[in-house]
């Protein structure tokens, strides 16, 4: 290099370094100084241009900025040539300038050149910032500051410039560079023909030039409109495109697709002998694919990102303790120039300011990274629940699918920022060990080999952690899904009073639970106390074995602080190798319950063959055999059967014998043994029970189908929701409950029925929709609608039915009789044949010659008066309340029940009301929007302190007091261990030994073990007291919400109920208390770090007060508290695309600001380390080097302990919000006492049954009109009464009175002269017995479903499946009474389930009987032989039956007409006919009369 520069030394450590002022030499900045920006431009530009290569984003207009940045460019490479030319100008003349005066200019102005190319090339791929560039101009002009001073202090020597021309050019090139420099910060305009922006408001990172995105500047905007109101959620900014759910979860799909399609080759590749064969086939071996490659292949660039990032960090956080061995040096020294001293502390702010940039660069895409890893995983699970086969669904229940979408996802997301520990702490580790080796030499090998043998230790906590986690998770399914089914059926468990043994269920689950987490967290706690300690545990070990090995070895302060500094830097991957091991834990768990689930057997698609048909033929099946599970028997054999095009087909048949199934079978729903399924073109189902969506009507009956009005007309018309659409308060605009809780069964099949006209299909799957619909609406649905002369002639129709009344109008009828077809025929050619069937039609169809003479005779009047009774079948501004669950639908029944609504997340995946001219727009103009569902309360603000005291409380006032002594006491063991420590460094020697080592080490190692015995307390006692507070607040939410009136229900969707059982519940189990643990020990280094400064070196007690002001303010302005509310207000199991990324836009906008956060306080950490340098060096006078040290090295850990303490108090705030949520559930209104002392009736009370409505009137809600008004009834006891009238007129809720599920507005219920407001909720619903219009089963055995309180003796249960024709059923089934039903027991058909709430009545027996339409759904034979049971078994007692085949109560005392909640008529049946009033008309259209 000297030979370069000419005469000149390229090095002169004199003039640079031993000297007060320092300078560099001319040939130094002349050439390396001046090429360092030309390497690293000249490094980095063959990768960046790979990059822009691959991403082009349109090119940007030539601006004004761009002009002025390309000229700028020309400039400087003219400025560098002007150079080469004035040298070889003087070559010319005869004074040979040096080489480097050829070789600088000549580099630079070629760098220069490509720089300006580089600005225009960047232009066209539409980059509007440029980090390179930004970094170059940025180089540059630092390498020019040395030079600037330099040339102007020699000037000022010398008292003259020497060159004149190279003095311009260099002060032209330094503004010019400086110019550049200032232009780059600034972005240009967004690019032409990039994809349209249709945001309303788009992320401003997007767009945010390369300064704003490396400190979040972009970010500002919002903290300041956070800091001036609450946000709301149209501030909250659009996604990215790479962040939404639809690419994220594709991109996982496809990975997961390749590893499924891998694994399919490999096993087919793999060829098996028959004898292997034979001695596998029992034990058939399945290779699952691995959902982790999936994932690496979809994540694995952005984690090698995160590890450059990481890396460079890591080795960052080496330089301070390098420059505190220094420091202590220099101060030590004090003939050493101060300038030393100065450069370190600076030295010090820019490593510290490097590596704060980087890792919140690292900290963001990271999170990010988890973010789009947890909105993968639920959209794949989502999408696989969509698919899955019944004998899948019979394993996993809706409450396991949750936990995995909620539980399982969150358990990844929360791993990832700690996933890089597992190459990054051994690095530091090793980095750590090779300084201190540097240091103490061979006695660090003790440090070392304790480490060492921490790694057994820790797998083996590992190991048993992951056992535990494996049973905690299955106890957690198993509550979860049990509370799933509780809230599915809450109606039923308050109607039969069941209440306390689901409760007894549930806690028991939740007993062993807590057990299983008191275990895992007092490993927990052992673990956390080994890796607190284990730093100081190293040190002590490294530190007394030095100063005992030998007793030369003398522990001054600079060997005694820069290890503990390096000490330090092991404690960070120490202390979070437990939560990492935890996490690792917890993930493999989930990572093997995901793979497993997603690996399960789905629908076939091809089970149905869409594509080819016989011609003329719409469905044809032959040799069909199907089964709900392949360890089932099959439901339907040997069906061969085929339908022509436009034809209409009954399938009929007795309860039980596969009706439902043969449409699940046509639908490809079930599993496909052999034979084939043709259909062709396409279908529309309308399930038993209806499926009704969250939303408005007309959505509802769109079904995501465009508006088209006259077809969304005709629907509404044929299906007669038009008198419905008046008396709705908001038309059809009206917001439809969770599972149509605020329309009747009858308005709930009609909405279903339209959605299946509106869709146009070819096929209509009809299954039993006339079952809830009273007589003349039955009527005209099928004379509109579903019959030959209706909406849907010419369509291929197969309706499941129980009616006979319609069977002559078919085409030809499929009867089924024990899941094969017993005969096929027209009605007539089943008449003549005289077989069962045709014995069943002549007992049960009327008689056809009659028939035909009542129709001629009232055809004028049906004509006439038809839209009258149409429009009295309406509901009266008020519904009766149901809570259906569909039966075959899977894939909607999944999406009910998952769905954990939001208002906030409804209104986005909601489109915008659509209306149609004509009579549909005038009803819906006239009427205000009809909104049911209540909207999910958001808090807004910081989370408040009764929140955090809540928790206390829960905890124990005392437990939680006594963990934050402990943690007090911790630090001050610490403080004093160190104190201990510095003073120890600074024992005067003796003949070069230190005479009190003994002493001093016994001291500090006592001090030590103490710290560590105090944390190991403060974290059982923490564990003790979070296990506490999840049984009490989990406890008091289930006995809340148990006791919850029905309308709470009814206005609250059931996956919100349960995402406070499943999400919010986990958060207090298993992630609060780590938190707050974490919390407490951040928070206590914070403080101790500034005690320790102060104390060592006052005066920085100075600018304690600025960078105090400076931490507060951030604290406050930055808003993550408010973004907090809605980051976890929604309910994470609202699994569609759309209210995922409704979501994921207030957790992204939450990442964010921590990160904006980390920067300011990281900022406030560098200045801390910055002063205490810098008034260590001042006052290096009056400073002993021992107090140097331990002020300084407090000072390098101030970085990471005021980011860690932000990180958890946010962490806090965004997780005590579940105890927020939980404690709202927990403090909602309940129902009146199960039990009122003092006033439990009778033993044998009601003895006779007598029943009386005096002036009695009700509402659903406060706020809503009158259901009933002032009705008076009065029953006498043992009389059967019928209670009928239109849909709507307030039959069920009549019921719903008895049974006090809803509470008088006015008046009084008479049982036996007892005031039923009186009692205790269970003294009456346990003494009244009612067969619901929905028959809910739960998950368990038949035996449980029966009795769950376990009161009957086996044969009272036999009798009563005698009694109600389940018998033969029962008994034909391998395991009897412990026969498993399954969710919603789905594998036993609409009339079983009937049958077996019949049972429970029979097992009752008491005074009252209640009738809600019981036998909708069963067969006219089976429906005469319940009759017959209720008849001989309910003789003497009081009935009440709603029902709509009036058939059944035609016998009956006295009937009770409804009409708009008022009693119309009362009288026996006879002369209600006699008098020609409404039930005269019913009975006429029932064919009765």
């Amino acid at each position: 290099m000297d030979a370069l520069c000419g005469s000149g030394k390229f090095w002169d450590s004199n003039l640079s370094v031993h000297t007060d002022n320092p300078d560099l030499t001319p040939c130094f900045q002349n050439s390396l100084l001046a090429w360092v920006p030309c390497i690293y431009l000249w490094v980095a530009l063959p990768c960046y241009l790979l990059y822009l290569r691959r991403h082009h984003h349109g090119y940007i207009v030539l601006s004004r900025l761009s002009k002025l940045k390309t000229v700028l460019g020309v400039l400087l490479w003219c400025v560098s040539w002007a150079d080469l030319f004035y040298s070889f100008h003087g070559l010319i003349h005869g004074w040979a300038p040096a080489p480097v005066f050829f070789v600088t200019p000549l580099v630079v102005g070629v760098t220069m050149l490509q720089a300006t190319l580089l600005i225009q090339h960047e232009r066209l791929r539409g980059v509007q910032s440029s980090g390179v560039l930004i970094t170059f101009w940025f180089l540059c002009v630092a390498c020019a500051v040395i030079p600037f001073r330099s040339k102007i202090l020699t000037a000022m020597a010398e008292g003259k410039i020497s060159d004149p021309f190279r003095f311009t050019t260099f002060y032209i090139y330094f503004a010019l560079v400086l110019s550049a420099l200032i232009l780059s910060c600034f972005s240009e305009k967004p690019p032409l023909f990039s994809p349209k922006n249709v945001d309303p408001n788009p992320c401003p990172e997007a767009s945010a030039g390369f300064l704003s995105r490396l400190s979040f500047w972009w970010f500002t905007k919002m903290v300041i409109l956070g800091y001036r109101r609450p946000l709301t959620e149209q501030d909250l900014w659009s996604l990215k495109e790479e962040d939404r759910s639809q690419v994220v979860v594709q991109q996982l799909l496809e990975a997961w697709k390749r590893q499924q399609k891998q694994k399919a080759a490999a096993a087919i590749g793999k060829k098996v002998s028959s004898e292997d064969e034979k001695l596998l086939g029992a034990l058939p071996r399945r290779r699952e694919p691995s959902f982790l490659r999936a994932l690496l292949a979809t994540y694995g660039s952005s984690f090698l990102i995160s590890i450059c990032f990481l890396l460079v960090q890591n080795l960052l956080s080496f330089v301070n303790p390098q420059l505190l061995s220094v420091l202590i040096r220099f101060i030590s020294n004090l003939e050493a120039p101060a300038w030393w001293g100065f450069l370190v502390a600076g030295l010090m702010l820019a490593s510290s300011m490097m590596q704060t940039l980087i890792s919140q660069q690292y900290w963001h895409l990271i999170f990010v990274t988890g973010l789009r890893l947890r909105t993968g995983i639920m959209g794949v699970i989502y999408r696989k629940a969509l698919v899955i086969t019944s004998s899948v669904k019979r394993q996993s229940t809706v409450g396991e699918i949750v936990n995995l979408m909620s539980v399982d996802a969150q358990r990844f997301m929360d791993l990832v920022p700690f996933i890089n520990l597992l190459w990054s702490a051994p690095l530091n580790i090793i980095l750590a060990i090779y300084f201190l080796w540097q240091i103490l030499g061979p006695s660090i090998l003790a440090g070392v080999s304790f480490l060492v043998l921490l790694i057994p230790l820790n797998g083996a906590v590992a190991v048993k952690m992951r056992a535990l986690q494996m049973e905690q998770m299955k106890l957690k399914d198993s509550r979860t899904k049990l509370m799933s089914e509780i809230l599915s059926g809450i109606k039923v468990l308050k109607l039969y009073a069941w209440e306390p043994s689901f409760v007894e269920q549930v806690e028991g689950f939740r007993k062993c639970e807590l057990q299983l987490l008191r275990k895992t967290a007092y490993l927990h706690t052992f673990s956390t106390f080994i890796f607190i300690c284990s730093p100081f545990l190293v040190t002590l070990l490294t530190l007394g074995v030095y100063v005992c090995a030998d007793q030369n070895n003398v522990l001054d302060a600079e060997k005694a602080f820069v290890s503990v500094s390096l000490f330090n830097i092991l404690k960070f991957p120490l202390a979070m190798l437990p939560q990492l091991f935890g996490n690792l834990a917890q993930a493999s768990v989930s990572l093997k319950r995901i793979q497993n689930f997603l690996s399960q057997d789905e629908l076939d698609p091809q089970c149905v063959e869409r594509k080819t048909i016989s011609p003329g033929y719409a469905i044809v099946i032959h040799h069909g055999t199907f089964t709900w599970a392949q360890d089932l028997p099959p439901t339907l054999h040997s069906l061969d059967m085929q339908i022509p095009k436009g034809a209409l087909v009954a399938v009929v048949g007795p309860v039980g014998c596969g009706k439902s199934s043969l449409v699940s079978a046509l639908l490809g729903e079930m599993e496909k043994l052999e034979g084939k399924v043709y259909m062709k073109g396409s279908v529309a189902y309308m399930p038993q029970q209806a499926w009704i969506q969250n939303c408005t009507l007309q959505e509802n009956v769109l079904f995501g189908r465009p508006l088209d009005c006259k077809r969304y007309q005709r629907a509404l018309e044929a299906c007669a929701l038009l008198p419905d659409l008046e008396m709705l308060p908001g038309g059809d605009q009206t917001e439809i409950g969770e599972k149509g809780i605020n329309l009747s069964g009858g308005q709930r099949q009609r909405v279903s029925l339209a959605r299946a006209v509106y869709s146009d299909a070819d096929i209509f799957l009809l299954d039993d929709p006339l079952s809830a619909v009273d007589s003349h609406v039955a009527k005209h649905i099928f004379d509109r609608v579903i019959g030959p002369e209706g909406v849907l002639a010419g369509k291929t129709r197969v309706l499941v039915t129980h009616g006979v009344s319609f069977l002559p109008q078919m085409d030809f009828i499929i009867v089924l009789a024990d899941g094969q077809v017993s005969e096929v025929g027209s009605y007539q050619t089943l008449l003549q044949r005289n077989d069962s069937f045709a014995n069943f039609l002549h007992n049960y169809a009327p008689d056809e010659g009659q028939e035909h003479l009542e129709e001629d005779s009232r055809t004028a009047w049906g004509d006439a008066d038809e839209d009258v009774l149409l429009r009295e079948d309406v509901l009266s501004n008020h519904t009766d309340q149901a809570d259906y669950e569909p039966e075959s639908y899977e894939i909607q029944k999944f999406m009910r029940q998952l769905s954990a609504v939001s208002s906030e997340g409804d209104s986005q995946g909601r489109p915008v009301s659509r209306r149609c001219p004509g009579p549909v727009k005038k009803v819906t103009e006239a009427k205000a929007s009809g909104a049911l569902i209540q909207e999910e309360e958001v808090a807004i603000g910081t989370v408040k302190m009764s929140v955090f005291w809540d928790y206390a409380k829960a905890m124990g006032s005392c437990t939680a007091l006594a963990t934050c002594l402990l943690y007090v006491g911790q630090s001050a063991t610490a403080i004093g261990a160190n104190i201990w420590l510095s003073a120890w460094s600074n024992d005067a020697e003796v003949e070069g030994r230190q005479n009190t080592t003994s002493l001093r080490l016994g001291v500090y190692a006592a001090l030590g073990l103490l710290q560590g015995l105090l944390v190991m307390l403060s974290a059982i006692t923490m564990a003790l007291g979070g296990i506490q507070a999840a049984r009490l607040l989990h406890e008091a939410l289930l006995h809340n919400k148990i006791r919850s009136p029905q309308s709470f229900f009814d206005t609250t969707p059931s996956g919100r109920i349960l995402n406070r059982f499943s999400k919010d519940v986990y958060t207090v189990d298993e992630v609060l208390a780590p938190i707050i643990l974490m919390m407490l020990h951040s928070f206590s280094n914070a403080l101790s770090t500034l005690v320790v400064i102060v104390v060592s070196t006052p005066l920085f007690f100075v600018v304690i007060l600025p960078l105090a002001v400076l931490y507060i303010m951030a604290q406050t302005v930055t808003g993550a508290s408010i973004i907090r509310a809605y980051c976890r207000s929604q309910d994470f199991e609202t699994l569609n695309d759309a209210k995922v990324d409704t979501n994921q836009k207030s957790v992204y906008p939450y990442i964010a600001s921590n990160r904006w956060m980390s920067i300011q306080v990281e900022c406030v950490g560098s200045c801390v380390v910055f002063f205490a340098a810098l008034f260590a060096v001042i006052g290096r006078s009056s400073l002993n080097p021992g107090l140097v040290g331990l002020s300084v090295s407090y000072a390098l850990q101030v970085t990471v302990g005021l980011n860690l303490m932000i990180r958890n108090l946010s962490d806090l705030e965004s997780n005590i919000v579940a105890v927020e949520r939980i404690q709202e559930y927990s403090k909602t209104q309940t129902e009146a006492p199960w039990v009122v002392e003092g006033t439990t009736p009778a033993s044998n009370w009601p003895l006779r049954g007598e029943v009386e409505f005096r002036n009695y009137s009700v509402r659903y809600r406060p706020g809503l009109e009158l259901v009933l008004k002032n009705l008076s009834v009065h029953v006498r006891g043992g009389e059967k009464v019928g209670i009928v009238g239109r849909t709507g007129a307030g039959k069920s809720s009549m019921t719903l009175c008895l049974f006090r599920i809803l509470e008088a507005a006015e008046g009084e219920i008479r049982i036996d002269g007892l005031n039923v407001a009186d009692i205790g909720l269970h003294d009456l619903r346990s003494r009244l017995t009612i067969i619901p219009q929905d028959p809910i089963l739960f998950s368990g055995t038949l035996r449980m479903n029966l009795d769950p309180s376990g009161k009957y003796l086996e044969e009272d249960l036999w009798q009563a499946l005698e009694l109600s024709h389940l018998h033969k059923f029962v008994s034909s089934q391998p395991a009897g009474l412990d026969f498993q039903c399954t969710d919603g027991g789905e594998n036993l058909s609409v009339g079983q389930r009937q049958l077996v709430c019949l049972a429970r009545a029979l097992l009752r027996k008491s005074r009252i009987l209640v009738l809600d339409e019981a036998t909708a759904a069963i067969d006219l034979e089976t429906d005469d032989l319940i009759q017959a049971t209720i008849r001989s078994q309910f003789e003497a007692c009081t009935v009440l039956t709603i029902a709509h085949r009036l058939n059944t109560i035609m016998d009956y005392t006295r009937v009770l007409v409804l009409d708009k909640g008022v009693v119309a008529e009362f009288d026996s049946p006879t002369n209600l006919i006699a008098a020609r009033g409404i039930f005269y008309e019913m009975a006429r259209d029932a064919g009765l009369v």
